[in-house]
């Protein structure tokens, strides 16, 4: 598994740039490490999260830059943003379809690959003047992390009769 994830990860680097050739893009050092610190990651993060990640690698590298070098991958389909219930925008390296599980506790956000998500039956445009060009399913809730804290945290608060 560790090794499949090594070769996605090559690849879309590779296919970055190629596209940055193709649309006339200089490919800078920034833009590389923060591709590379997006696919490294698999829990959405922000643009801040991955300015820390990369701040002490690319001395000189401003938040802005960061920020617009995100938009660029998102722009060129090698990143997306994927939706969050707060404001921030999260980032995902993993551009096919897939869907989401977020943690209401923690905002710990993580893929979930369910194939009969897929299937789901969407509105025709003629009903609805709307035409769907994508689509992800994202479910709400606690992670396991924070459930089990809130576990403890009742067996350790409970009332006794």
């Amino acid at each position: 598994m560790d090794n499949k994830r090594s070769v996605i990860k090559q690849k879309t680097i590779e296919h970055f740039e190629k596209l940055c050739q193709q649309h006339g893009l200089p490919l800078t050092i920034q833009r590389r490490v923060i591709l590379k610190a997006l696919v490294d990651r698999d829990d959405h993060p922000t643009a801040d999260q991955i300015f820390e990640d990369i701040k002490a690698l690319t001395p000189g590298v401003s938040r802005t830059t960061v920020y617009r070098a995100l938009e660029t991958l998102v722009r060129l389909g090698v990143a997306r943003k994927a939706k969050h219930y707060k404001a921030a925008a999260r980032f995902d390296a993993n551009t096919g379809r897939h869907h989401h599980l977020v943690c209401l506790k923690c905002d710990k956000m993580v893929d979930l690959d369910d194939p009969s998500l897929d299937q789901i039956g969407l509105p025709h445009p003629r009903r609805t003047g709307f035409e769907i060009i994508d689509y992800s399913v994202y479910f709400e809730g606690l992670c396991s992390e924070c459930r089990q804290k809130k576990d403890e945290w009742s067996d350790t608060h409970r009332l006794d009769s």
